[in-house]
């Protein structure tokens, strides 16, 4: 009679153990497989980065277009990610509803900073030096850095270092440039450089706390070419003032070029010329833009004279020249010491300058900014914030695109950015089809994604600034096209909002550096108008709908040029 529960018992216990080798073998799968999936995020570098706008409002209901790119924070904190179905609020007074996200991507193609990163990639030109030590107290390397977590390779760094003027780069954690014109540390052993470039094997890519140096490929003198060398202006300078700067040079068949070379090599952010003579300075107050000179006053200058070898003691006019160094005075940057209660947001329509803003307000201040996305793009391009929090109260302000009460009563005050929307379409045409930087074909602007584009965002561009004037608490409105006009006032104004204590020497900083890495250039345009004169009718009716909102509010109205005549 004992031996059917003793069977039983026997068979309860081997279902015990068997249900335990089960669960152990589920999760060793488990485990085999997220490391499988990790290794594979690991080795793809050619992944594009991850593209989270905020999506604009439409009018292309019958498209069917997939589904909205949302922020990353909002995702988690809904519990997640991001599911089909789910929209942004949008702004109730005009009714406009989102873009869904796969017309989003269509938009755009593989970034065209990842095409070049690859094809740079593809072939080594300088020579390694060797392993150095790279920390708080001996910095290899002084000049500027970049970095990108997912494709760093030495050709790229030691191009974008040649590019920006420097001799030398260093790589580290094999994912961070570092360039500079001169070695101010120890070498290491090589053992401390035992990392390999994200975006390559094979090649030493530093380690933690050391560079992997590399003497870039040697130009002639004359043939360098650089990128982010800006004509500053013409000046007049006084003979007690040239005798002060740091680096002075006379050669007879001295040229624009070679000055700017010989300031470059010299980690000097301005080049001072006048033929036959180079000087190389810091920037200073010397160098405002209240202080140019008629640009005539450097062109067929009787006293430009070869055999002249000092400044006429009353002064002279020179040309003066930014460089594509770096001022060191405002390198630096870092996140707020102790963490702000109140949020600020920086806030704009897509296109409307507002990484420039952020670049501008990082350069000033000194601290960096946040934003409500996560842009790959911009991480490795230097902006910290993007991976930040949004909600951390660790950056000086947080960029959107948001338009949504909800989204806009999150911000205890905002800096609203407006710009001409004609510029801003276009802007932000220009980021869909050829990324940051990068320009639209004619083909392009004559498809039929060029009209939907304006007939959907041009509404979205009037309801974004109307949405946060009505519901924004406390709002500094400041105008792409002023900043533009009167820098140094409006970041006097953008610093006093933001309650920072500001130095001249950044300031002045900023002016040298305004432009960075993060500005398009404006010389390409398409060949033709690409709004139509319906496009126009449309666009102007906005612009007049948010001047009245503006003055509704006590704040100044749109530029003139905005307003249709």
């Amino acid at each position: 009679m004992a031996a059917p529960p003793c069977r039983l018992h026997c068979l309860l216990k081997r279902a015990q153990m068997l249900l335990l080798c089960l669960g152990i073998a589920y999760l060793m799968a488990g485990s085999i497989l997220l490391l499988q999936r990790s290794s594979i995020r690991v080795a793809q570098p050619n992944l594009p980065p991850l593209l989270s706008l905020a999506a604009p409002p439409t009018a292309l209901r019958t498209a069917g277009l997939g589904m909205r790119a949302r922020s990353r924070w909002a995702a988690i904190q809904s519990g997640g990610g991001a599911k089909e179905g789910r929209h942004w609020p949008a702004s109730r007074s005009l009714g406009v509803h989102h873009l869904h996200r796969r017309w989003f991507h269509g938009l755009l193609p593989e970034s065209p900073e990842q095409r070049v990163s690859l094809q740079r990639s593809s072939r080594h030109k300088g020579t390694y030096i060797g392993c150095f030590l790279h920390n708080a107290s001996n910095r290899a390397l002084g000049g500027t850095m970049l970095y990108d977590l997912r494709k760093m390779t030495s050709s790229l760094c030691q191009d974008t270092c040649s590019e920006s003027g420097y001799q030398f780069a260093g790589l580290e954690y094999g994912a961070e440039c570092h360039c500079g014109n001169r070695i101010s540390s120890p070498r290491a052993p090589e053992e401390d450089c035992s990392l390999v470039c994200r975006g390559e094997r094979g090649s030493p890519c530093g380690g933690v706390g050391h560079l992997s140096i590399y003497k870039v490929e040697e130009q002639l003198p004359g043939h360098r070419k650089f990128r982010n060398v800006h004509y500053r202006g013409c000046f007049k300078l006084l003979k007690s003032t040239i005798s002060t700067f740091p680096v002075s040079a006379i050669q007879s068949n001295l040229s624009t070029q070679s000055c700017i070379e010989t300031c470059t090599d010299k980690e000097l952010p301005l080049a001072v010329f006048r033929k036959p003579q180079c000087f190389c300075a810091w920037s200073s107050s010397l160098f405002s833009l209240n202080q140019q000179s008629d640009s005539q006053q450097c062109v067929g200058n009787p006293a430009v004279n070869h055999s002249s070898t000092s400044a006429p003691t009353e002064g002279a006019h020179y040309h003066v020249y930014h460089t594509p160094v770096l001022d060191s005075r405002c390198k630096e940057r870092m996140f707020l010491p102790q963490k702000s209660s109140s949020l600020v947001a920086l806030s704009s329509f897509p296109g409307a300058g507002n990484t420039w803003v952020r670049h501008l307000i990082e350069l000033v201040t000194g601290y960096y900014t946040g934003s409500f996305y996560f842009d790959g793009t911009l991480y490795n391009r230097g902006f910290k914030g993007e991976k930040d929090y949004w909600k951390s109260g660790r950056s000086i302000c947080v960029k959107t695109h948001e338009s949504g009460q909800k989204e806009i009563e999150m911000f205890d005050s905002a800096i609203l950015l407006i710009r001409n929307p004609y510029r801003s379409l276009m802007a932000e045409f220009n980021r869909k089809s050829a990324g940051h930087l990068g320009h639209a074909t004619d083909a392009q602007w004559k498809s039929k994604e060029w009209p939907e584009f304006v007939s959907s965002y041009a509404p979205w561009w009037a309801s974004h600034a109307l949405s946060w004037l009505k519901f924004g608490r406390r709002l500094l409105v400041v105008h792409y096209e002023e900043l533009q006009r009167s820098l140094l006032p409006q970041l006097r104004l953008i610093t006093a909002f933001l309650n920072v204590t500001m130095t001249e020497e950044r300031l002045l900083c900023a002016q040298s550096n305004q432009d960075g890495h993060f500005k398009r250039s404006g010389a390409q345009r398409p060949a033709f108008d690409p709004f139509t004169p319906d496009m126009r009718q449309m666009i102007d009716s906005y612009i007049y709908t948010v001047h009245q909102a503006l003055l509704s509010r006590n704040f100044r109205g749109l530029p003139q040029e905005y307003l249709p005549r």
